[in-house]
C-alpha cells in the first residue's frame, strides 16, 4: 500500500527518503532494495529495540549494499543535524497517535529537510473531537479536527491535500513542497499510469 503510493507520486531508485517511524521495517522491506545506496534514513521512535531485532533480519549483504541509515530517537531534532535534503518522507500511522503539539513540530522539521520539489505523505485518523492533547498516545488513536492539517500544512509553507488512497483505517494526506507536481492527478484517479495518459 505505501510502496505502491509512493512510487506512483513519483519516488525512483535515485530519491532520498525518510521513514518517519520505521517500526517493524515493513515498508523498508521495499524500499531499502528498491533506492539507491545511501538514499534511505530511518527514524525509530520506540526505543528501538524492536526495529533493531527487524534490522538484524534484514539481508547483512544488503545493509552493506545500500547503507542505509537508521536514528533512534522521539525528537524531530535530529533532522536538523542529519543536514540530509530527502525527496520524500513518509510518516504511515505516526500521526495518528500524535498531539498537535508533535504533528506541527514533525511537520515543520520535514519540510525544512524537503527539496523544493519534495513531499511528505503521511497518515492521520480524522474526527470530530478536538485534538488539543499533546504528547504521543500508543497505542490509543488521536483524531485531527478537519481545518487542522491545512493549517499545519501552511505554518509549514506546504500544500495540503488528501489523497484518494485505500487505508484500513487511516486517511492518506499529501504536505508537498512548491514545485512538487500535483497536476497530473487533479480530478483524476491517482494510479500508476495516469501520468502515462497525459503522454
Amino acid at each position: 500500500m505505501t510502496f505502491n503510493l509512493l512510487t506512483t507520486l513519483g519516488l525512483r531508485q535515485h530519491h532520498a527518503l525518510l521513514d518517519v517511524g520505521c517500526g517493524s521495517l515493513r515498508i523498508c522491506r521495499l524500499l531499502i532494495p528498491y533506492l539507491n545506496k545511501d538514499s534511505t534514513s530511518e527514524l525509530s521512535l520506540t526505543n528501538g529495540s524492536f526495529a533493531r531485532e527487524s534490522e538484524m533480519k534484514l539481508a547483512k549483504l544488503l545493509l552493506q549494499i545500500k547503507r542505509p541509515k537508521f536514528f533512534f530517537t522521539d525528537s524531530p531534532a535530529v533532522l536538523n543535524e542529519m543536514k540530509i535534503p530527502f525527496d520524500f518522507a513518509v510518516a504511515q500511522s505516526i500521526f495518528s497517535h500524535c498531539g498537535l503539539d508533535l504533528i506541527v513540530s514533525w511537520v515543520s522539521s520535514i519540510a525544512n529537510c524537503l527539496t523544493s520539489n519534495g513531499a511528505l505523505i503521511a497518515t492521520f485518523f480524522p474526527g470530530e473531537t478536538d485534538n488539543a492533547k499533546l504528547g504521543w498516545t500508543y497505542p490509543g488513536l488521536r483524531q485531527l479536527q478537519a481545518g487542522y492539517p491545512e493549517k499545519i500544512a501552511t505554518e509549514a509553507q506546504l500544500r495540503f491535500e488528501i489523497l484518494d488512497w485505500r487505508h484500513p483505517r487511516q486517511t492518506w494526506a499529501l504536505f508537498a513542497a512548491p514545485e512538487f507536481d500535483t497536476a497530473w492527478f487533479q480530478n483524476k484517479p491517482l494510479i500508476w499510469n495516469t501520468m502515462l495518459r497525459e503522454w
